[in-house]
């Protein structure tokens, strides 16, 4: 296990008047596995909802993960799907929440009403079971799902977990330290005793990734939209 990642134990929910503990989030990315063997993935972290957070849920070269195949197969293993593509996806039709230059601004987007109602629908999913963020990308830090989607999970208080190949997992602070590192942060990224300083380097960091792996339109499209 590297040196950024952390071992968690999660207990049993308490009883007797004892807050419950809170139900486990997880994002994923479906890479070019196949069925079972993102199955697994699933399984191994007791996975109980599948949020589908790929704007455009097909996939020619996966036809496994092609939204109504996927929906079916989940179901023979008592998986519940619930595609929040529209709401949370990382390709909006909203031509509002592009840059002038074509690239999705995500901080735009987090502030629109589509967002915020589809992220107040994975907290209310959350408080009934445990769930995982779907979309494509294998390395969370390449996709719209942390980039965009798990700074504010983290703002209401969610520390989401990455499942990794093999069902290694990878926290949110520890993927948020390799964002840090791969920006040149990594002095920041290492000292803990300033937690201002790290969380403003961390906003650097993620607009800089967006940069690179935003989804992008031609911007003569966003001025015919």
């Amino acid at each position: 296990m590297g040196h950024n990642e952390e071992v968690l134990i999660f207990l049993p929910v308490a009883s007797h008047g004892v807050p419950p503990i809170p139900r486990v989030l997880y994002t994923v990315g479906h890479s070019n596995l196949d069925f079972t063997d993102f199955l697994n993935l699933l399984k191994d972290g007791a996975v109980e909802l599948l949020v589908d957070v790929r704007s455009r849920p097909q996939s020619a070269r996966f036809p496994q993960f092609s939204q109504q195949v996927l929906e079916r197969s989940l179901e023979k293993e008592r998986i519940s799907y619930l595609f929040l593509g529209e709401e949370l996806g990382g390709r909006p039709d909203d031509p509002g929440a592009y840059r002038p230059d074509g690239l999705v601004d995500y901080r735009v987007r987090r502030n629109s009403y589509a967002f915020r109602s589809g992220l107040d629908r994975v907290l209310v999913e959350l408080e009934q079971r445990p769930l995982a963020l779907m979309c494509a990308e294998e390395d969370p830090l390449e996709c719209h799902r942390f980039l965009m989607i798990c700074p504010e999970l983290v703002r209401a208080g969610v520390h989401p977990l990455h499942i990794r190949k093999g069902s290694r997992i990878e926290t949110q602070e520890a993927a948020e330290t390799r964002l840090l590192e791969s920006h040149g942060f990594g002095d920041v990224a290492r000292n803990t005793l300033f937690a201002d300083a790290r969380a403003e380097a961390l906003e650097q960091a993620y607009d800089l990734q967006a940069g690179k792996f935003a989804f992008r339109v031609d911007p003569m499209a966003v001025d015919r939209w």
